[in-house]
């Protein structure tokens, strides 16, 4: 096999993420063949929090689980996700069906959430017709960025995520779906074991309420990272319009379908989630998709989103503990 070494992708940035590794057209499993003989050189290569492999045949969500499956275990499935997403096959999810006109903010995964995965693998099945580019920002050059009193404000106030979630009809996502269950009773089970205060109404509704420390360490390199979603679960990110329907809709904004505060309930000010914004954006890089591209991800040490696009796209993802 022809095989390029590892080289950093120096069109980017000066954090060179992803890490390039460019193959020559490996089938699946010539490509499970290549990673297993060379796990530590591609662990070594994750302490920069992404690595991207080119020329790896994956020409479905077969092939990518196929590969998922041989590389990673422990696998996670997207129980307690706020965004709406399909499964596709076993671990394999589509990546966020959201609004293609929109941005999704940036964001670890499920870092709102009491478990969160370490890992997560996409492929792009079909590039979108322009845009579509899953972005990048490391968690650490966010947290060296971001103003210092915000960063103390939540060190020790820490970060009070909250959700009403439908019981099936209504704004946002259902509990049914986003627990993946119709039990009442296993989801309790469930937000009980993770401390997840929750409250149902008459009506079916749910209400849950989440705290987090918002600023955490690697779990590896004891590095410190921002490691929360203010930014998206605040209604700031919506823009003007959206953030008066919503105050008309709502009595309070603890009504919203999800909504932050700092963890002792005080409100976050317009003014610094829209600080928080603005940092992250400076640190955001938009690598493009091409077919064939395995792209892994250190979820705590990176935070993705994705830009607006044209025409069709579909990324599937995978994530492991």
């Amino acid at each position: 096999l022809i095989i390029n070494r590892m080289e950093p992708n120096n069109n980017l940035n000066s954090a060179e993420i992803p890490r390039i590794v460019s193959l020559n057209n490996l089938t699946p499993d010539e490509f499970i063949l290549y990673y297993q003989s060379r796990r530590d050189e591609i662990q070594h290569q994750m302490e920069h929090g992404a690595v991207k492999f080119t020329g790896v045949q994956i020409d479905s969500q077969n092939s990518f689980q196929h590969i998922v499956n041989a590389i990673s275990d422990k696998f996670m499935n997207y129980i307690d996700g706020n965004s709406p997403r399909t499964k596709l096959s076993g671990n394999v999810y589509t990546s966020t069906e959201y609004d293609q006109t929109q941005r999704i903010t940036m964001h670890n995964e499920l870092s709102y959430s009491a478990k969160w995965p370490g890992k997560l693998f996409f492929s792009c099945l079909e590039p979108a017709a322009s845009g579509g580019e899953t972005l990048l920002a490391d968690s650490r050059a966010i947290f060296s960025a971001m103003d210092k009193t915000i960063v103390n404000e939540i060190k020790n106030r820490g970060v009070m995520y909250i959700r009403n979630l439908h019981g099936g009809t209504g704004i946002g996502p259902s509990w049914q779906d986003t627990f993946e269950t119709d039990s009442k009773t296993q989801l309790e089970s469930y937000c009980q074991a993770y401390d997840i205060r929750f409250e149902w109404s008459s009506e079916g509704d749910l209400k849950l309420k989440q705290f987090s420390r918002g600023i955490i360490k690697h779990r590896h390199t004891g590095e410190d990272l921002w490691f929360n979603q203010i930014d998206q679960f605040h209604p700031v990110q919506l823009g003007e319009e959206m953030l008066e329907t919503l105050e008309v809709m709502y009595d309070s904004p603890e009504q919203y379908p999800m909504y932050v505060t700092f963890g002792d309930g005080t409100p976050i000010n317009k003014n610094m989630v829209s600080e928080i914004l603005n940092t992250i954006n400076s640190v955001t890089i938009a690598p493009g998709w091409e077919k064939n591209e395995l792209l892994i991800v250190d979820n705590e040490m990176i935070a993705h989103g994705r830009n607006p696009y044209t025409g069709k796209r579909k990324v599937v993802v995978a994530m492991s503990e």
